[in-house]
Parts: C-alpha cells; structure tokens; sequence
C-alpha cells in the first residue's frame, strides 16, 4: 500500500459502493465523469518552470498527451446543460512508457474537506424525495457541506468544453534540484479558443452537443490551453481542497497544450488518477487528493471486469 493510500479509515470500495448506490450502477463507466469525450494532444513547456521542479513534461521538451473532457455525473446519459461541473483529464506520455496526470474540473474548490464527509453528503441528499430546494438547504445547515452548497449555487456549467476554465482544485508540490518546494495549484486557461458556439435547442438527454460542438472546432484548427501555476505564500492553505487562495497570488504561465484530434477510443480504458506524479512534483497532505488514487484504481476494475466478461 502506498502513502497515498494510508490513513484513511474510509476504504475505496465503500466509497465506491456508496456512489452506486446513490447514482445507480452503469457498469461499464465510470462511477463519476461517466460520458465525455476523449482527443490526442501535445504539451509544450516553456521553461518558465524550470526554477521550481525537475519534472520533465514540465521543462522545455514537447510532450505528448491524452486529454479526456467530460461531465461530472456518474450519470452516461446527462441533460448536459443541467450538470454544472464539467472536467478535463491529461494524461502527459512520459518516457519509459510512463505517465502522469493532471485531473482538473470548472470549480476551484471541492465539495468537501475530506472522503468521508464527500461520502456523507451523497447519503444526506441522495434519493427523490427531496426536492433541489430541500438539499440545498441541508448542504447549508452542515457546516462540513458549505463547500458543496456554494457551488451548487453558484456554478454556471460552459456551454463549450473549449471555453472552460479549469482547476486541480488540490496543491501539489514542485521541487527543484536543490530539493526546494514550492506548493502550486494548477489552472488550465483557454487560449483564443472563440466564443461558446455549442446549440441547445432544449432541455433533453438526446445527443452529445458539447462532445460535437468541440469535433467541430477543430475543423478550424488546434484547441488550446496555457498550463498555469498559481504560487502559494505562507499560511495559505495548502491540506483543504476547500479553500481558495487569495486572487493577488502569482501566476505564471509554464506551457500550452494543444488538441490535435479525437482519440476513437475516447480514451475510455485510461485512468487519469490525479496523485501519480513524477520526480519534481509531489502530491499535498490533502486527504481528498490522498484518497482519489484509491478511488480511481477501485472504479477502473470494477468497470474493466465489467467489459472483460462482455468480450468473453
């Protein structure tokens, strides 16, 4: 077991089971971000990161790049247009067929401070029988969910993938060759990518409007983001995935991504698990963070087993 995965006394397989549960059980998906849209890329540094980590997708070679877009809910059929929180997964190809991931989503912010109130919450608002207004106001009554309740108040889901701005929403750690770290957060910013030109005609599941409506933009060419890293000062925090950083907090520009074309397999079997990091680059003590690895890994089996028997 490793590091990320100790100290937890809430175990990935009844976190698992708790979000079948209350999502219902599509067995060849994800068990959250269950549709979305998958496209090779390339990543190309600009060095403006050297003086913090040796992490070498990060410092001045072109990398290659798997970039899976998709919609928060476990739900693979969404109204699209009611699912506030949309996310972009990277998968940076290193060499030695070696990976790392960058998993970010349109909030800042998570939900809630750790896996086990994230759990709590799905249990407290789960079912029929309350109506929006009603779990709203229970997320608000619990001072564990106000994270919860703010963005669910608040959050305006893009109308293109390509316009969203997106957030690791946890801190990692850069480290340099004299073992200095600084402690970042990382932002994807939409670079000229255009105004919102995705149609929705009405309220339905019919469809994959933001999934065409980004096939058809790169009929114009390469869809574009600058990787951003916004720096930490003391006493910032850096363990709650909660807690935004003051806006006066510097950011730098360290590279830009490019999507070139859609990926077939939409990248379905690729796990974007956010904590495998190379050399240069460290995960935070955050325990939401600390636990997706365990998460992600337990969700990937369960759907994997799922297509192995389909194809026997």
């Amino acid at each position: 077991m490793s590091d990320v995965q100790k100290n937890c006394p809430l175990t990935s397989v009844e976190a698992i089971d708790t979000i079948e549960e209350v999502a219902g059980l599509y067995p060849a998906y994800r068990r959250a971000h269950a549709k979305g849209i998958g496209f090779d890329a390339t990543f190309s540094p600009n060095g403006c990161a050297a003086p913090y980590t040796t992490a070498i997708h990060l410092l001045q070679q072109k990398t290659s790049a798997i970039v899976r877009f998709s919609h928060s809910t476990p739900n693979p059929n969404p109204i699209e247009q009611l699912v506030p929180v949309k996310g972009m997964a990277v998968q940076f190809q290193l060499p030695e067929g070696k990976v790392t991931n960058l998993t970010m989503a349109t909030i800042p912010v998570f939900i809630t401070k750790t896996p086990e109130d994230f759990i709590q919450l799905l249990q407290a608002v789960k079912g029929d029988k309350l109506s929006f207004t009603e779990k709203l106001s229970t997320l608000k009554n619990n001072p564990n969910f106000h994270a919860a309740a703010k963005i669910l108040k608040n959050s305006i889901p893009p109308k293109s993938f390509a316009t969203g701005h997106y957030y690791s929403i946890h801190a990692y750690y850069l480290s340099n060759e004299n073992k200095q770290r600084q402690a970042v957060k990382f932002e994807w910013e939409p670079v000229d990518n255009g105004k919102d030109t995705s149609r929705f005609t009405s309220l339905s599941n019919n469809g994959n409007p933001m999934e065409d409506e980004l096939v058809n933009r790169l009929k114009n060419g390469p869809i574009r983001f600058n990787l951003m890293i916004q720096l930490a000062q003391p006493g910032d925090s850096i363990n709650d995935c909660t807690q935004e950083w003051p806006d006066n907090r510097e950011k730098l520009c360290i590279g830009t991504l490019s999507i070139l074309e859609r990926r077939p397999d939409n990248a379905e079997l690729h796990v974007f698990d956010p904590t495998v990091v190379p050399d240069g680059l460290q995960c935070s003590d955050d325990p939401v963070l600390r636990f997706r690895g365990a998460a992600y890994a337990e969700s990937a089996k369960r759907r994997h087993h799922f297509v192995d028997l389909m194809d026997e």
